[in-house]
């Protein structure tokens, strides 16, 4: 099948990770994959893995093409500094520039079906697909049933939209099965859905033994345990609470280094409280690395941690660590559990239980042979179930509902 992959994110981070694992997949799967994104939010273009027909077309755009890219780009320019319900205004305008631009990609790659990243007040692409009967799929990332970080100004209007969304797509695709349950019960019609979790790409995610060994010669840790996050320095993922609780126990476990890789705004916090503390050697702070590097550092890790997380979401880097032969230490909110087995495949403890986060993770640091069998057993799980061709297949079964009927 012919398949075009509408999104209106910036493509960048997890959910370009997500973006790429997913159009991968689908290939696997001898599908062609066209993608549909805002000017310069394509996520091929960050890694350069642009396929030839899309290349051409973007180097060749027509002068209707050309304006399109101009005024969307002053839109997503603009967004950043605008107030919430200006914002959503023109998220509601956004519906105009889809109908054409989503007219014009069906028609010049004679597409079948269509794959769509959810977002908020985004109606047209579901009612034109309608319309035309064209099957439609949507991946549900977001809603305004769950907590948000951009709080909602029009919530009974994104509200009624999504529900008529989630009634009139061809299918939907959630990332657990906690935010399956919410949107079914919020809205009784919604059409046949599936859970799809997070997955990890086994061709990105190379174990690299001798390049993880370097790392940590090259940082002194050869002879520490090393416990490694990779993400965002931002509140919501705990790792600035993690830090605080823990800095003042380390130097009573010696063996023990955190090398936590990132940036963000909790970055300056977190380096002033190591400093603080004088435990510099054994909290190691890279700041953000390129995107190819993180094998290397994830290769130079013994476990993970996770410090937090939401009841709804499917954490990337959970996957990415576990793919590395990494486990985690994670919070057990229900869309973990359903992918993790405690003491199997990662370790669990309870939901914004801080001290229990800090006693597990410490409890691990003398338990290497755990912390090595746990890598192989989730390694093993991301190959037989958890590879992006998985969501793929679960996918094509949903277009191929509708087709048959």
């Amino acid at each position: 099948m012919n398949i075009l992959f509408h999104h209106r994110t910036r493509g960048r981070g997890a959910e370009g990770v997500h973006i790429r694992g997913v159009v991968k997949g689908l290939r696997e799967l001898k599908h062609k994959v066209y993608i549909l994104s805002l000017p310069g939010a394509d996520p091929e273009d960050e890694e350069l893995a642009v396929p030839k027909a899309i290349a051409v077309e973007v180097k060749h755009p027509s002068s209707q093409e050309e304006e399109e890219k101009s005024l969307l780009s002053k839109l997503t320019g603009l967004t950043k500094h605008l107030p919430e319900f200006v914002f959503e205004w023109v998220e509601l305008f956004f519906n105009v520039i889809s109908y054409f631009r989503l007219r014009r990609e069906v028609k010049k790659h004679q597409i079948d079906c269509i794959y769509e990243r959810y977002s908020l007040f985004l109606f047209a692409s579901v009612w034109w697909a309608k319309r035309k009967g064209i099957p439609i799929v949507l991946e549900i990332n977001d809603s305004c049933l769950v907590h948000r970080v951009r709080h909602l100004t029009f919530k009974g209007l994104a509200r009624k939209l999504e529900e008529w969304i989630f009634s009139n797509a061809t299918g939907l695709v959630f990332i657990s099965n906690r935010f399956q349950e919410v949107a079914t019960e919020a809205y009784p019609n919604i059409v046949p859905s599936v859970v799809s979790p997070n997955a990890a790409d086994l061709d990105k995610f190379i174990i690299n033994r001798e390049a993880g060994v370097a790392l940590r010669e090259q940082l002194n840790i050869n002879d520490k345990v090393v416990v490694g996050y990779v993400g965002a320095f931002v509140h919501w993922h705990g790792i600035d609470w993690f830090v605080d609780m823990i800095v003042d126990q380390l130097k009573a476990h010696p063996k023990l280094v955190l090398l936590l890789v990132g940036d963000g705004v909790c970055f300056e916090t977190i380096k002033k409280r190591t400093e603080d503390a004088g435990v510099e050697t054994q909290i190691i702070l890279p700041g953000r690395v390129d995107h190819a590097q993180i094998p290397s550092y994830l290769s130079a890790m013994d476990f993970g941690i996770l410090p937090d997380s939401n009841d709804y979401g499917s954490p990337m880097k959970l996957f990415e660590f576990m793919a590395m032969e990494k486990g985690m230490v994670a919070p057990d909110f229900s869309p973990i559990a359903e992918v993790v087995k405690h003491n199997e495949t990662s370790w669990l403890f309870p939901a914004s239980n801080r001290q229990a986060c800090i006693d597990l993770t410490l409890s691990l640091v003398d338990q290497q042979e755990q912390q090595k069998q746990v890598g192989l057993n989730a390694r093993s799980y991301i190959e037989k179930e958890r590879q992006w061709r998985h969501n793929a297949e679960q996918i094509i079964n949903l277009f191929n509902k509708k087709v048959s009927l």
